[in-house]
C-alpha cells in the first residue's frame, strides 16, 4: 500500500511556510507529501460568541478529502479554533480516519502581541503538524516532555518539545507505517 500525507489548506493564498512544512514532514515520516486544493471554511464552523472556529467541524471537512487507504490528511487553518469546553486547541486528530487539523493562529508570537519570530513560528507549525499526524497513526500523549507527542498546554510546552519523536514513539510510528513499505 502506498502511504502519503495530504495537506488540506483552509485558506486561498499560498502560505510562506508551505515548502518548509512539506520538507520537514517528508524528513520525519519518510512519506510523500501532497497538497489538496484550498477549501473554504465550512458553514456552521464559526462560533460568533467565542470568535473561534470549532475544530471538529474542520476535522470532518478535512476527513472528507481522504480518498485512499494509505492517505493521512492534515487540514491547516490560520484561524483560531477550539473544541468542547477548552479555550483553544492547537490541533485535533482521529486515528480512525487517519486525519487531523491544526491551527497556526496561536503559534505566532504576534497573536500575543510579542515581536514576530518567523523561525520559531515555522518550528511550531512543524511541531504541531507532526504531533497531530502522530495521533492519526494511533500514538497517545507521551510522558517525555521533549517528545513531540507530549501534550502541549501552552507554547512553552510546544517550544520545549520540538518536532522529534522520543525513541519509544519513533518505534510506534515506524510500526504504524510499516504497512506502507
Amino acid at each position: 500500500m502506498e502511504c502519503f500525507v495530504t495537506l488540506v489548506p483552509f485558506f486561498d493564498e499560498r502560505p510562506d511556510y508551505r515548502d518548509f512544512l512539506e520538507e520537514k514532514l517528508k524528513e520525519v515520516f519518510a512519506l510523500p507529501v501532497k497538497w489538496h486544493a484550498p477549501l473554504k471554511l465550512p458553514e456552521g464552523s464559526f462560533d460568533a460568541v467565542r470568535g473561534q472556529y470549532r475544530a471538529s467541524v474542520l476535522l470532518a471537512t478535512a476527513c472528507a478529502c481522504r480518498s485512499e487507504e494509505g492517505e493521512i490528511v492534515l487540514g491547516i487553518t490560520d484561524h483560531d479554533f477550539y473544541e468542547g469546553d477548552l479555550n483553544f486547541v492547537f490541533g485535533l486528530a482521529t486515528s480512525l480516519y487517519r486525519c487531523a487539523v491544526i491551527s497556526t493562529a496561536r503559534l505566532s508570537n504576534t497573536f500575543y502581541d510579542f515581536p514576530p519570530d518567523h523561525a520559531l513560528y515555522l518550528r511550531r507549525i512543524v511541531t504541531e503538524a507532526v504531533h497531530e499526524i502522530g495521533h492519526t497513526l494511533g500514538l497517545e500523549h507521551c510522558p517525555d516532555p521533549h517528545c513531540v507527542m507530549h501534550f502541549s498546554n501552552s507554547l512553552a510546552d510546544t517550544d520545549r518539545k520540538g518536532y522529534r519523536f522520543c525513541p519509544i514513539c519513533r518505534k510506534r510510528v515506524d510500526a504504524a507505517l510499516s504497512i506502507c513499505r
